[in-house]
Order: C-alpha cells, then sequence, then structure tokens
C-alpha cells in the first residue's frame, strides 16, 4: 500500500480552512474523515498486484555498447483496469549513467482480462550476465490517492558479450591471407611449405621448385607451387592473474587481449586452421577445444563474455602443464600476458623451455600509451622525473622481451588499438615463413 501525493497534497489543503475557522479534533476529523473514505474506495478498486501475471521475452545476448530489448507481457487477470506504474529493475551496469530512471520505469493501462506489453531497452557498460531483478508494480484505483503496491520474480538474463571492436581489420588481413594462399587476382606465386600444384616453368622460377620426376613425365619443365599450412593447431592462452586486471586507457588489460584474440581466431580459423582457448590463472579458468570453424568464432565469445581478471599471482608452471596437455603435438601457442619483469622472470621464464621445444610461441602483451607521452614531457622538474620513470619502466619491458626472444618467442607488444592488427601481421608473417 503507498499514499500518492495527490491525497497528501489534499490533506494538506484542507487543515487550512480547519486551522482558520475550527482548530481541533472536530475540524481535523470534518475533513479527514471523508478523503479516508475516499482512500479506501480507491484502494479497493484498484486492480490487485498479487494476481498479475507476467513474463518476458526479447534479446538474451548483445554486444557490449549495442542496446538490448527485453519485453515485459503484463497479463490482468482480475475483474478491476489496472492503471499501473511498473518499475523493471536490472543491475546499475545495464544502462550508462544517469539513464536507469528513464529506461526502467514504465506507465501501463491495462483493461480487466486483457495484456499489454512494456520494453525496457538496456545498454550495458560491462561484459557479463545482467540478471533481472524484481518487478515492482504499484496499482492506482480512479481517483489516484492509495495505491496497491506489489514485486515479482520474473527471472531473465541477457549475456554482454566482449564488442569485437577489431573485426574492422579483418578484411584486409583476409585479402593478404589471400595473397599468401595464391588466389588473389594478383598473379603472384603462393608462399608457404604446403605442396599445391605444379606448372611450367617461368624464368626467373626458384629452381629449388623445380619437380624432376614430373618434368621427366612430359616434354616441359615443372616447378611447385606452395601454399601456407593448413589445418594447423592454434592454442589461445589468456592470462587471467592481477596483471590482467590493470587499465590502460579506457579498457582493462584482458578486454583488449579478448579483442585480439578475437581477431586472431576469426583470421585463423578462415585460413583453416583449428583454434582452441584456455583461459588461466591458478587455476583453469574456461576452456574451448574441438569446435569447427563456423562455430569457433561464436564459442568464443559466449565464453570471453563471462570472463574476469582475479586478483591473484599467475601460476606459470600450472598454466604451462595445462597448455602442453591441451596441445599434445606441434602448435602455435599465443600467450596474451604481460612483458612486466617481474611475472615473467619469476613465473614464466624458468618453465619457458617445456613450451618452445614443442610448439611455437608468440607473445602478445598490451602497451600502455600513457608511457610513450610521459616519456615525451618536458618542461618543469615533476615532467622531468616522469620522463625518467618511463623510460626506465620502458627500458625493463624492452629487456624482458629481448630475454623472450632469446628463447625463440615471438614478442609482439602494442596499444590496445593497435595490439590485434600487430597480431595477426605476426601470424601471416609465420605462415608465410613456414613456422607454424
Amino acid at each position: 500500500m503507498a499514499l500518492t501525493g495527490r491525497a497528501a497534497l489534499l490533506a494538506a489543503l484542507g487543515s487550512l480552512p480547519v486551522g482558520l475557522w475550527e482548530p481541533g479534533w472536530a475540524g481535523l476529523l470534518a475533513v479527514n474523515a471523508p478523503l479516508a473514505v475516499a482512500c479506501a474506495c480507491d484502494f479497493a478498486l484498484a486492480a490487485p498486484v498479487r494476481r498479475l501475471g507476467l513474463s518476458r521475452s526479447g534479446d538474451t545476448s548483445v554486444r557490449l555498447g549495442d542496446s538490448a530489448d527485453v519485453t515485459l507481457t503484463v497479463t490482468n487477470t482480475s475483474g478491476r483496469p489496472l492503471r499501473a506504474r511498473i518499475r523493471d529493475a536490472w543491475p546499475p551496469s545495464s544502462w550508462q549513467p544517469g539513464t536507469e530512471v528513464a529506461a526502467s520505469r514504465h506507465r501501463l493501462t491495462v483493461p480487466a482480462g486483457e495484456r499489454r506489453r512494456v520494453t525496457t531497452r538496456l545498454r550495458p557498460t560491462r561484459r557479463g550476465d545482467r540478471r533481472a531483478d524484481r518487478v515492482t508494480v504499484r496499482s492506482y484505483g480512479p481517483l489516484g490517492l492509495l495505491a496497491r503496491q506489489g514485486t515479482h520474480d520474473v527471472p531473465w538474463t541477457v549475456r554482454v558479450l566482449p564488442p569485437f571492436t577489431s573485426r574492422k581489420h579483418l578484411p584486409s588481413k583476409l585479402a593478404r591471407l589471400r595473397e599468401l594462399d595464391g588466389r588473389t587476382s594478383v598473379l603472384t606465386r603462393g608462399e608457404g611449405t604446403e605442396f599445391d600444384s605444379l606448372r611450367a616453368y617461368v624464368p626467373g622460377d626458384d629452381t629449388r621448385s623445380i619437380d624432376w620426376r614430373a618434368t621427366a613425365r612430359q616434354s616441359a619443365v615443372a616447378v611447385r607451387t606452395w601454399r601456407p599450412e593448413r589445418d594447423r593447431h592454434i592454442l589461445l592462452v589468456l592470462d587471467t592473474g592481477r596483471t590482467s586486471a590493470g587499465r590502460v586507457g579506457d579498457v582493462p588489460r584482458l578486454d583488449a587481449s579478448m579483442d585480439a584474440a578475437l581477431l586472431l581466431a576469426a583470421l585463423a580459423s578462415r585460413a583453416g586452421d583449428r583454434v582452441d582457448l584456455l583461459a588461466h590463472d591458478r587455476r583453469l579458468r574456461a576452456l574451448v577445444q574441438g569446435r569447427s570453424a563456423g562455430d569457433v568464432l561464436p564459442s568464443l565469445v559466449n565464453v570471453m563474455a563471462v570472463l574476469e581478471p582475479e586478483l591473484v599471482e599467475t601460476d606459470a608452471r600450472s598454466l604451462t602443464a595445462t597448455a602442453l596437455r591441451t596441445a599434445p603435438r606441434r602448435s602455435l601457442i599465443v600467450l596474451f600476458t604481460t612483458l612486466d619483469a617481474a611475472p615473467i622472470e619469476e613465473g614464466l621464464l624458468p618453465v619457458l623451455a617445456q613450451l618452445t621445444q614443442r610448439h611455437t610461441v608468440l607473445l602478445a602483451s598490451v602497451a600502455d600509451p600513457h608511457l610513450a607521452r610521459m616519456s615525451n614531457a618536458r618542461g618543469n622538474t615533476d615532467a622531468v622525473y616522469e620522463a625518467a620513470a618511463a623510460a626506465q619502466a620502458q627500458t625493463e619491458r624492452d629487456r624482458t622481451a629481448e630475454q623472450l626472444r632469446r628463447h625463440g618467442v615471438t614478442v609482439v607488444e602494442a596499444t590496445p588499438d593497435g595490439l590485434a592488427p600487430a597480431l595477426a601481421d605476426a601470424y601471416l608473417a609465420l605462415k608465410a615463413a613456414g613456422r607454424l
């Protein structure tokens, strides 16, 4: 039960003549008794809240940054018309800041025995599952003096997926892949180490590509053409430890790594390679394995949606052992982690040989563009100290990267916006060089 502002206003207006002409209990009773009777009648004529039927339909997933519409169907099973205000409650991160009140509150009139629909538009600001909270209904009578109020649990979940902003780079990377594979209109010989076909020799061809057996069977000299290897295994390893929680610009490192991983997965699956995903810190957080080319990207996006950084130190030995079990034969292992000296030198380097002796290892790290801005700062004492600190930090990262390269690891470091295309280029370079 809820008293409306209209009833309070009438009571306040009625108290004025009482105070002027008839102060006392008799005057108060003369004003408030009719108002109380009117409120009671209004309450009795309001449609009951508990007997309402509520159900949901609409979107169950949405990319971060897009909108999702969830429809609430209200069925009035009583014999009285429903005049209601409805609050459809969701977690605060389901809307842009400041828009919750306008998006979650609705006015609704439902005649007796009928149903109506209202739509709540969500625009989430974070990845993950957003679960609907209670629906609060306030049912008013015809006078609008006193309202019935109650809540209903109407469960619904909207999964907020990673935005995959780097998909804009996919067409250009696919064009490069087709060029490597010898399937573009540009008449260039395909690179790689997997045999493709035979063709006639032309001056300028590498004599090492001549197929002498095929030449002996025909009158012309035949050469082999090659294409990048297909059906190779790529294991994407996301480090979800404490270093992945650091924010670079407006996004956590983990989100930037996910975006780069999605672009590489889309490119590799189009190239005919098999892609798996492993997320690990002290224990296994997620595993996507054995998906077909058409199903791998939706599976990765769905799993990544609920991944969050854990504020614990990553167990490099456990991560390495899990990666080796997941990739039993030679593979490209792409490790998304930090280039900070301590986690690499104390955690990864002691176990790195177990990976590099069996697999090709590529490490992708998110660089902080703020370091570059700090290193260029001048003008006062504070700016000079900031520039020195940024230069020292970058020197340590460069030294760590050089240590990894000496162990045979390909290192890719770029800002959040540049990591995805840089990683795709590194993958294509490895494929063209026949190192996968």
